[in-house]
């Protein structure tokens, strides 16, 4: 399978950053699969975003609550991240990724760096 993230390299503070995520190789409905974002930010730990299973459930990194939304479109094979009321600190290089039944990761894209400035 691959990934492939997709997304504005540009985003203006307290806008909405959306990226989406092209999955190619299995459906994102395989039993046990779970789709997930991170990020990794200049100086920082690759830090956990959120994710999406193979249900439609999704969970939100606590920090991040109320900012964060992970939808899909199944029929195109998509997942998508979008990001609310954006400041500097969200810049990061964001990858999606499919994790296994114990959220390891199995594979990532190659990363969407994105900008929060003005």
């Amino acid at each position: 399978g691959a990934a492939r993230e997709s997304g504005p390299g540009l985003v203006l503070p307290s806008q909405t950053l959306t990226l989406t995520c092209t999955v190619s190789g299995g459906p994102l409905t395989d039993d046990y699969h779970y789709w997930s974002w991170v990020r990794r930010s200049p100086g920082k730990e690759l830090e956990w975003l959120g994710v999406i299973a193979y249900t439609g459930t999704t969970y939100y990194a606590p920090a991040l609550k109320g900012r964060i939304h992970i939808s899909w479109d199944t029929s195109r094979n998509q997942f998508t991240l979008q990001l609310s009321s954006v400041t500097p600190e969200d810049s990061a290089v964001y990858y999606c990724e499919r994790d296994d039944i114990g959220w390891s990761p199995d594979y990532w894209g190659k990363g969407v760096v994105v900008t929060v400035s003005s």
